[in-house]
């Protein structure tokens, strides 16, 4: 059995909270309402995704990011910019992000070594850590504005999450499969 998996970062009440207000503000450019606006509930920022995965890979891949996350420190990520961006052929997002953050970079390309040293395959040509604020079809009409409403939050990378993705009625379900706590800034 396949499920659809990929690595996140939690984000905390208050960060997630301040996100849907933000995306709040976007809706004035969904002038068509196209955008599915993703409920805060569900944000978080996620490092790499895997595809359909197996079972046998689920316990591969936490055996291995534990080894390899297991020196590595917690870090204030700053999200500080929103984007739109295609994601793959079928949609594109609407994201909150951080620009040219170092270490959330180096977790991502650790996440996305382990992920290989599992044997899983992936395309990530154009992949950027993000959080979705919202999901649409690649052919829109939505117009991302020509300077993006100011965004400046910080948020801890205090663990990392592999989460299993189910689509569901009122947009996906996400289930924590594992988590893998990272050394304390202290």
């Amino acid at each position: 059995m396949d499920i659809r998996a990929f690595f996140a970062l939690a984000l905390p009440g208050s960060v997630a909270r301040w996100l849907a207000d933000y995306a709040d503000t976007l809706c004035q450019y969904d002038k068509q309402i196209e955008v599915d606006w993703v409920d805060a509930e569900s944000y978080h920022l996620t490092l790499c995704f895997l595809g359909d995965i197996s079972l046998e890979q689920v316990d591969q891949l936490e055996e291995i990011a534990r080894n390899k996350l297991a020196e590595v420190r917690s870090f204030q990520v700053r999200i500080n910019t929103a984007q739109y961006y295609p994601v793959s052929k079928k949609f594109s997002v609407v994201a909150a992000m951080s620009q040219e953050d170092e270490e959330l970079n180096s977790l991502n390309r650790a996440m996305m070594e382990i992920a290989l040293e599992a044997g899983i395959e992936f395309k990530e040509e154009n992949f950027q850590p993000h959080i979705t604020l919202g999901r649409l079809p690649v052919r829109n009409q939505f117009v991302p504005p020509d300077e993006w409403p100011t965004l400046d939050l910080f948020s801890l990378a205090d663990s990392v999450i592999l989460f299993q993705s189910k689509p569901g009625e009122r947009g996906s379900i996400y289930t924590p499969l594992f988590n893998i706590p990272l050394q304390d800034m202290a």
